[in-house]
């Protein structure tokens, strides 16, 4: 099993955990904020080890002090006209695409901050285990941007309908506690023990037969959630129409 080279992300084996792969966002830099390399780049190295026959479950997380800071301000430009805000837009649905109708299990590290679709990509892990530290919001709706992700499916049933209009609608900062408490985090642990832990349950996964495993994640994401393709669908057509809003890229701007 061997390493992947990419831009914005790092793809390694786990040394002794065998089976399990580490793909880390890697722009610490900027918190591993997302530009259109960061996004078509974990689409690739989600589907590269989806593929990898040496590959049974994925470790997702983030170099140095963030998971992901959402979008890139400092290089963040307007889409001139609907065909480019929909391919924008396509990639960013391409990469949650990559992660949660991959068949293999993924179980997030998240560290720091995820912010917009770095909080998408946190909620569409298997099993999110988060740091101590860790916060989270949705910013996109004060920006009049959409979010994506499928997050309109899988939040209302983590967390409930009424819950999620909260989240989605006001953008409150949350911690790593509260979301537990929610259902969005999976486990809570110590900083220093984030990596170990993640690892440590990929390993466990590592050794329950695979197919039991890909078909149990097959069959929660048609049962247990409504309709995720229908999700991305609307979510994407809400997005590009924000992204068209003049409004709305003066308040990206001004974010």
């Amino acid at each position: 099993m061997n390493d992947y080279s990419y831009k914005t992300v790092l793809s390694r084996p786990a040394g002794d955990r065998p089976g399990v792969r580490i793909i880390s966002l890697n722009r610490p830099d900027s918190l591993n904020a997302m530009n259109r390399d960061l996004i078509e780049d974990v689409a690739r190295a989600f589907d590269d080890a989806n593929a990898c026959p040496d590959t049974t479950v994925i470790v997702f997380t983030g170099e140095g002090r963030a998971f992901c800071a959402g979008d890139d301000r400092r290089e963040h430009r307007h889409p001139a006209d609907e065909v480019e805000a929909r391919e924008v837009v396509d990639a960013i649905q391409a990469a949650t695409r990559a992660i949660s109708f991959g068949p293999k299990p993924v179980v997030g590290a998240i560290n720091g901050w995820a912010v917009g679709g770095g909080f998408e990509w946190a909620i569409n892990c298997d099993f999110p285990i988060w740091a101590e530290s860790a916060q989270a919001f949705f910013p996109e709706l004060s920006l009049g941007v959409f979010v994506t992700g499928a997050v309109t499916s899988l939040l209302p049933a983590l967390v409930g309908l009424q819950r999620a209009r909260e989240m989605l609608f006001l953008g409150e900062r949350y911690s790593a506690q509260q979301l537990l408490e929610y259902g969005v985090a999976w486990r809570v642990v110590p900083d220093e023990a984030l990596l170990d832990e993640a690892l440590a349950v990929a390993g466990r996964l590592a050794e329950t037969p695979q197919q039991a495993v890909r078909l149990m994640k097959r069959a929660l994401n048609q049962t247990a959630v409504t309709d995720l393709e229908r999700a991305l669908s609307i979510e994407t057509d809400a997005t590009v129409a924000g992204f068209l809003d003049p409004e709305t890229t003066g308040r990206l701007l001004n974010f």
